[in-house]
């Protein structure tokens, strides 16, 4: 018995998360997002993703747990949620993300 024994309880759970992850839009989105909180409209610009677009997107990652939400009067913010979805955007954002100098 290894650690490999805990994995096929939650290899379907890891695939949906993964799935969650795997859509240009939605990459973009975590990117910036792996920098800190971002309002929508910061988004919108940050991404070049159009506003109809955004608002799916920011849905299907908060309905997965990968992101979460808050009001502030009439801004929404969004935050990465899920530890692993925050694992996962440092090494893609190093690799990916980040600007070479």
């Amino acid at each position: 018995m290894g650690l490999i024994d805990e994995m096929p309880p939650k290899a379907d759970a890891a695939a949906d998360f993964l799935k969650g992850l795997s859509n240009p839009d939605r990459l973009l989105i975590l990117c910036a997002l792996s920098q800190g909180e971002r309002n929508v409209t910061d988004l919108i610009e940050t991404t070049g993703i159009a506003q109809s677009s955004m608002s799916q997107h920011l849905a299907k990652l908060k309905t997965e747990g990968i992101v979460a939400s808050r009001r502030d009067h009439r801004k929404l913010y969004y935050v990465l949620a899920h530890p692993a979805a925050r694992a996962v955007m440092k090494v893609l954002y190093e690799h990916f993300c980040k600007k070479r100098g």
